[in-house]
């Protein structure tokens, strides 16, 4: 191995050491391994939420984690959990379970109590008149609602954590939670013209339709018997617009079918449009002669769906080649339908 190749490998041994050095520590400090400590139990009525791995605090210090959660009866849970070497632990402790945030994340805090301060021997128990539940924060919230729906989201978080560590006993006191909620009944209070206004528009609404009651009746019944008129002719319905889809579709075919020819007519509209306009003269005239033809068509059809022809007049020339014409006899009928001229 030359001097080039080793310098490069002893940098990167040395940073692998380092990094895993380094990676340890973190894991170590985010519970990540277990942490080397005395054993002890805890027993609690309540230990919802709680998860292994949480932390043990004493004056929000971490000093140990939870080890493992179990049920020793019906009502009754034990929670086992790991305290470092330094920080012994007296048989008049106190354990309570607490809220880290409103996420709902919980942790195991410990105080002393008074007694005779005897050591807490190792896997010892702490009983359940030294143990503390968390806060059924569902119960708590519960009646803060009415308060909560007329404020905007930041200052619920905040309202709902401070009020969860004033009741833990954590920081604060009840008169600075008490101050903070006459601030937040204040900005409501300040709301007291915008809320008279809606009572007040409320209660003309309520007035007018007390006043047509009668109609308001008629029309909720009218309204009852057509939801129930369509409730009982659902399947006619139904099947209607099944068909109503068949005739569209249909429809739609047979205008892409008819499109073609109808765009052909169009166009030969346009164009008859065209030649009706240039010859406007010869149909007027045209429509001035029909009166009077219409008349004699009339006598003439006179005496049923036929036309009638008589043969009133005849001459006439017979031209002859090489020989001047020669005038045929003349013909004329003395009947009177003759005299009339219709008919000729």
């Amino acid at each position: 191995m030359t001097s080039k190749t080793t310098a490069p490998l002893v940098k990167l041994v040395i940073f692998a050491v380092v990094t895993l050095l380094l990676t340890g520590m973190l894991a170590q400090t985010l519970g990540a391994f277990p942490s080397a400590g005395v054993t002890y139990r805890a027993r609690f009525t309540d230990v919802t939420g709680l998860l292994v791995g949480d932390d043990v605090r004493i004056a929000g210090v971490r000093v140990g984690r939870v080890k493992q959660i179990s049920v020793v009866d019906d009502t009754i849970a034990e929670v086992a959990f790991t305290v470092t070497d330094d920080v012994p632990l007296a048989t008049s402790v106190r354990a309570k379970i607490r809220y880290r945030n409103l996420v709902g994340q919980r942790y195991v805090a410990l105080t002393e109590g008074p007694g005779d301060g005897r050591p807490l021997r190792e896997n010892g128990l702490i009983p359940l008149a030294q143990t503390t539940p968390a806060l059924d924060l569902t119960v708590l919230f519960n009646g803060f609602r009415p308060l909560f729906t007329a404020l905007n989201p930041d200052d619920v978080n905040k309202l709902a954590y401070q009020i969860v560590q004033v009741l833990q006993g954590e920081g604060g006191t009840v008169a600075s939670l008490l101050s903070n909620v006459a601030s937040l009944t204040n900005t409501l209070a300040n709301r007291d013209a915008v809320i008279g206004r809606v009572v007040t528009n409320l209660n003309s609404v309520l007035t007018t339709l007390a006043t047509r009651d009668r109609n308001l009746d008629q029309t909720i019944g009218q309204l009852q018997k057509f939801v129930s008129g369509l409730a009982v002719d659902r399947k006619a319905i139904g099947e209607s617009l099944v068909s109503i889809g068949e005739l569209t579709t249909a429809t739609a075919g047979l205008l892409g079918e008819v499109r073609p020819p109808l765009a052909a007519d169009v166009r030969a509209l346009d164009e008859l449009a065209g030649t009706l306009d240039r010859n406007a003269a010869v149909i007027d005239a045209t429509l001035g002669r029909l009166p009077g033809r219409y008349d004699a068509l009339t006598r003439v059809a006179s005496s049923g769906s036929w036309f009638n022809f008589y043969l009133c007049d005849f001459n006439g020339h017979v031209a002859v080649a090489g020989h001047a014409p020669i005038d045929t006899p003349t013909f004329s009928a003395p009947a009177a339908r003759c005299s009339t001229g219709g008919s000729r």
